[in-house]
């Protein structure tokens, strides 16, 4: 029997005969010859039907063939210098699976709302497969730098009594008699992981209740978040600048094809390479008031703030050391400044805004009970976080970074909701 194989390893087979099984994504005819687009998952490949070549009811068959059916084809496998792929199929026999009527998505432009209705259709085509496909080599990038370096993966809860940032942007629920939340960080947890493993991270869905429609948010999404026992701010930051760069590295090594299909340009990616630009609170704060914008020191920034800054540079850059009363509860303050914190957020280049956010944190037992107080922090949900400082405390750092707006930039994705197989967004729950 002919061996099965996928479209991604046809090129083995040259000159063989071969069984394929996918889905039919588009299909021509030319006269006494049919042309299928066969889709298996891995790639779509050209099928040529020749009347004369094949018995008259697998010529039908083919004739028959409506979009996202499902078929076996039986063929040679021949070189051809006008695919993409360098091969097409010369079938032989033919064996329909699944018939497919009226099919909705069909090769024309859909308004995005249609799109999204259709999610679970519009991930089957070609430019939604490479995002999800670079996507999950972006995760296993993530994945291989931190354990090459040492890290062991720990899963936190995704129900928590409290919140990391102290903030009410939260899901609440019932758990059983009590009130718990649905998770905004693991950043807790993993802070006593690495009281116990060193240097650990997790990877999982966070979830934040934000009324915001921009193209930069997602009401649920991946975060990957490493914390680190012994490192101070510089040594987060160096570990932040080398983590991305690899990713980026790896998505440009591994992803060639998906790349090309998303029509990416890859050279503003090839310039991704540690060391990364700094810019103080302070320096930003005054260039952004150098062009006109309206701020003050002590205000935030916004998604055009962090727009323009990143735009003087070529790849990511850090803007480090924000005021104190704008930052998380546990964050370490400086030293020699204690208005300002040992944290960073990374800006994408190309209107990404921010991918990371990290600081030193907090391992002082005195003040972070002080900031228990000045924030109101319930001790009853946060006693065990303040404990960690009580038992073998040490400087330690961390960061979480957001799958979904990385993925949205090494794709040069118009907006985060293509990033995710299934977006959560402010006004959809379907599918």
């Amino acid at each position: 029997m002919n061996p099965i194989t996928t479209i991604a390893q046809i090129g083995q087979y040259e000159g063989q005969a071969v069984r394929l099984r996918g889905w039919l994504y588009n299909k021509r005819s030319s006269g006494k010859i049919h042309f299928l687009q066969l889709r298996d998952g891995t790639g779509v490949i050209q099928c040529v039907v020749v009347k004369a070549e094949v018995d008259e009811q697998v010529f039908e068959q083919s004739a028959a063939l409506t979009q996202e059916s499902s078929v076996i084809v039986t063929g040679i496998v021949k070189a051809d210098t006008r695919s993409a792929l360098g091969y097409e199929v010369q079938v032989q026999t033919m064996t329909p699976l699944g018939e497919s009527v009226e099919y909705p998505i069909t090769l024309k432009e859909h308004g995005v709302d249609f799109l999204m209705d259709h999610r679970h259709l519009w991930i089957r085509t070609p430019r939604q497969r490479a995002i999800l496909k670079i996507r999950a080599e972006i995760e296993r990038a993530m994945q291989l730098f931190l354990d090459n370096d040492g890290f062991t993966r720990v899963d936190p809860p995704v129900i928590t009594p409290s919140s990391a940032e102290g903030t009410t942007e939260l899901f609440h629920i019932k758990y059983f008699d009590e009130d718990a939340y649905l998770t905004q960080s693991g950043q807790m947890y993993m802070e006593a992981a690495a009281m116990a493993l060193g240097k650990v991270y997790s990877m999982g869905p966070a979830f934040r209740a934000e009324k915001s429609k921009t193209r930069r948010h997602l009401i649920e999404f991946w975060m990957i978040e490493p914390e680190m026992a012994f490192y101070e701010h510089e040594d987060n930051l160096r570990l932040q600048e080398q983590f991305v760069s690899y990713v980026v590295k790896h998505v440009l090594d591994n992803c060639e094809v998906e790349l090309h299909v998303l029509e990416r340009d890859t050279s503003k990616l090839e310039t991704v390479l540690a060391p990364f630009p700094r810019m103080s609170y302070d320096e930003a704060i005054k260039w952004l008031q150098s062009r006109g914008h309206d701020l003050k020191w002590g205000d935030d920034f916004g998604a055009p703030h962090e727009t323009e800054l990143a735009a003087q540079f070529d790849r990511p850059v850090f803007i480090e050391r924000y005021p104190t009363a704008i930052k998380a509860f546990y964050m370490q303050p400086d030293a020699s400044r204690p208005e300002v914190v040992l944290c960073a957020d990374m800006l994408a280049p190309e209107g990404y805004g921010e991918i990371i956010g990290g600081s030193q944190r907090i391992h002082d037992y005195n003040l972070m009970a002080q900031r228990f107080k000045e924030h109101h922090l319930p001790e009853e949900a946060y006693r065990w976080y303040l404990e960690l400082r009580q038992w073998g405390s040490v400087p330690h750092s961390g960061f979480g970074i957001g799958l979904e707006r990385t993925v949205a930039w090494i794709c040069g994705l118009e907006h985060v909701r293509e990033a995710n197989p299934f977006p959560r967004t402010l006004y959809r729950l379907y599918p």
